[in-house]
């Protein structure tokens, strides 16, 4: 099984919101909505219109650890979610299938993301790539992997550091030029 892996150039995050952008504006949201918040594909998905308007935070239920927690949605993000929802009813999913009246499901976001991704030459993609995005860039700001640790809820910085590939980082650039 291939590891996915997060998007450590801005220059490629630039070209997959402008390869998302030509096809549809919900294709470039939940990818700008997924690297913005860390949020799992799994909780990004079933978010309604509702839950985002006039908001400073998402407050949900992991779909996974059945946690509840409260998502700051960065200014920015709010200036795009505002964009993206005018128009649209309260009860409205953010991301509707065009085919039925449900939010479109995870495969369906894979095939969306994976096939931008492909377009621009980005390899080892997958949704979970949107998270792992937000957790390298978040540390590579930061530097603090215990606030990234609890914003993720890993039980240990190495767990953190290896889920957003810093570690595979700093043992390449150690073995670059290294030679005897």
């Amino acid at each position: 099984m291939q590891t996915v892996q997060p998007i450590r150039d801005r220059l490629k995050i630039e070209a997959m919101k402008q390869e998302l952008k030509k096809k549809s504006y919900r294709n470039y949201f939940l990818f700008v909505m997924g690297i913005n918040t860390g949020l799992r594909i799994s909780d990004i998905l079933p978010l309604r219109v509702y839950d985002v308007r006039g908001k400073t935070h998402i407050v949900l239920k992991e779909t996974k650890t059945r946690n509840r927690k409260r998502f700051l949605l960065p200014a920015e993000l709010r200036g795009i979610i505002a964009d993206y929802i005018t128009g649209k009813h309260d009860e409205e999913y953010l991301f509707p299938s065009h085919k039925t009246d449900l939010p479109i499901k995870r495969i369906q976001a894979y095939k969306i993301l994976s096939s931008a991704a492909n377009n621009i030459g980005i390899k080892d993609f997958g949704t979970h790539s949107l998270r792992k995005t937000f957790g390298y860039w978040h540390y590579t700001v930061n530097k603090d992997v215990a606030l990234l640790q609890d914003i993720f809820n890993h039980s240990s910085p190495d767990i953190t550091l290896r889920y957003i590939g810093i570690n595979q980082d700093i043992v390449d650039k150690s073995l670059e030029h290294f030679s005897l």
